[in-house]
């Protein structure tokens, strides 16, 4: 089992930092509309930075899979926001083009994408394979 390469891994620490920046920025806003919906960006962007950190220090768990639950919840929860609607709040589908939402969405898809890499790299490189990196 190897660790993803150096390009991989920083552009992921930028990704998911980059998610957790713009869901704190926006936590005002959130509160507002929802006090669940404002404690879930903090979470959102402390979660964040755990993941950088087990990102940096090549840890699976408190990274790569922290990661993914905060950029995956987060891609979904918009999704349902703009579609079904979120508890106790309204669907909101002419929101779709926020600025901060697509740029939110860029680096969950980006840091989800790189997860995928990540994961692939690990699989190349196990006992057996004839991939040599």
């Amino acid at each position: 089992m190897t660790a993803p390469s150096t390009t991989v891994k920083w552009l992921a620490i930028a990704a998911i930092l980059g998610t957790g920046l713009i869901h704190v920025v926006e936590a005002r806003d959130a509160f507002g509309e929802a006090t669940y919906k404002g404690l879930l960006f903090i979470a959102n962007g402390g979660g964040a930075l755990v993941a950088a950190v087990g990102v940096y220090r090549n840890r699976r768990e408190p990274g790569w899979l922290l990661g993914l639950l905060v950029a995956g919840g987060a891609f979904l929860a918009y999704v349902a926001s703009r579609t079904v609607g979120l508890p106790g709040l309204p669907a909101e589908p002419d929101a779709w083009f926020e600025p901060m939402g697509v740029a939110s969405l860029v680096c969950e898809g980006l840091f989800i994408i790189l997860f995928v890499v990540a994961q692939q790299g690990r699989t190349d490189a196990s006992p057996g394979s004839s991939v040599a990196r």
